[in-house]
Formats: structure tokens, sequence, C-alpha cells
């Protein structure tokens, strides 16, 4: 399986029609067969993760079966082509599912590869539906966790985004490796605390947690660019 997440910074000028392709582009996205699963979606301030929404950064993930059916899609689809007329930065990587357990819109998006995979680089996707009542006390709670992430050790580069900006949130995230991965997660204090409390005080009417192979990358985000 290929997963494919792309995030593109719109001009300032062009932020109407990001809104106008948020509906538009729904309807070639579902009449694409070959594509398993998509969601577009929108984002933090710079892309980040616990800041306000920021109508210029604007994502789209999809996955795909082949490589050539992605490759077809980002070439020749209506909807990549929008992204880049009124786009003027674009972050593009691929992805290989390895490891994932949790429900997304009620389904598992993931196609798992269980064969054994190089030791490099990993990304990783977060995703919660957030209970009404519970927002407050989750955003006033998320940014120390992501503070933290972001002085981690082995921390590449991450992205907060979502179908809505306060009910449905992701997480992406770039780390140099599996364990500095886990070291943030259920090492550090502050992130350890918050998915204690996740538990406690049931934050979450869904979440997902899935780790990936790092297939290709290409572009910026926030004019920073990555290897892998």
């Amino acid at each position: 399986m290929i997963v494919a997440l792309t995030i593109t910074k719109y001009r300032t000028a062009t932020i109407p029609f990001a809104f106008i392709g948020m509906a538009f582009l729904r309807l070639p996205l579902w009449l694409n067969k070959k594509c398993a699963f998509w969601k577009l979606m929108g984002s933090g301030k710079d892309a980040q993760v616990d800041l306000a929404p920021d109508f210029k950064h604007w994502a789209i993930l999809t996955t795909w079966e082949t490589r050539e059916d992605y490759d077809e899609f980002n070439h020749n689809s209506i909807v990549m082509k929008w992204f880049r007329w009124f786009g003027k930065e674009e972050f593009t990587i691929l992805l290989n599912p390895l490891t994932a357990h949790g429900l997304w819109s009620g389904k598992q998006p993931f196609t798992l590869d269980n064969k054994n995979k190089p030791i490099g680089k990993v990304a990783v996707i977060t995703r919660a539906a957030i209970k009404f009542k519970k927002v407050k006390e989750f955003r006033d709670n998320i940014k120390r966790a992501a503070v933290s992430m972001r002085s981690a050790p082995g921390f590449i580069l991450s992205a907060g985004v979502g179908e809505n900006p306060y009910f449905d949130q992701a997480t992406f995230s770039i780390w140099e490796d599996v364990e500095s991965m886990k070291n943030y997660a259920y090492k550090s204090f502050d992130h350890a605390d918050v998915i204690k409390m996740t538990r406690a005080r049931k934050w979450y009417s869904e979440e997902l947690f899935a780790r990936f192979e790092i297939l290709e990358v290409r572009g910026t985000l926030n004019q920073k660019s990555i290897e892998i």
C-alpha cells in the first residue's frame, strides 16, 4: 500500500479557493475507485500541531494499492492540480504502513506490510476525534505535549492536520528512528502524562495510531526539507 500525504501552503490571495476546494474536490475523490481512503484537511498555523487554524495550509491524505495508481492521480487528477494551481509551497511524503491500531471515521485505512524493514527514519500519524464536552480540556493540555515533542531527541518534523479545527485532529511526525519516537511517546513526562489523562478523562470518541516506513519525500514544509 502507498499512503500519500501532501501539505500545501496557499498564497494569501488564493485562500478562498482552498475553501472551495474542500467542497468541490470531494466529488472526484469519491469517484476515484482506485483511491481506497482519502481525507481533505485543514491545518494549524504554520502547519503546527498545537496552534489555531491556519487558512493558508491545507492537506490531503490518500491511500493506494500500487505506486502506479498514485502516480496517475498525482500527475493527472484535478485534485492535485488544484492544490498546485493555488499553492506556493508543497510538501509530499509517501509512506508504507508498518503498524496501526484504532479507527479513522470508523475504518482502519492502512493495509500493513509485515515484512522486516531497515532501521532508519520513521513517520507516525496519530488521529483523534475529540468529544464535544472535552475540547477545552484537551486543548488546554495538548500544547505542552506538542512543545515537548519539538524539543525531543530524534525529532525531525511535525504537522497538525484535521478534518475540522477542533474536533477531528491528527498529528503527523517524522523521527530519526523508532527508539526516539518511543522515548518521546512513553518516557517524556508531558506526553506520557497527556496519554494518562486521555484514558482517565475519556477525551476521545475515536482514535488511531500508525507507524510508517518513509518511501519518498518531496518539497518543503515552511521552507524545511528532509533527507531519507
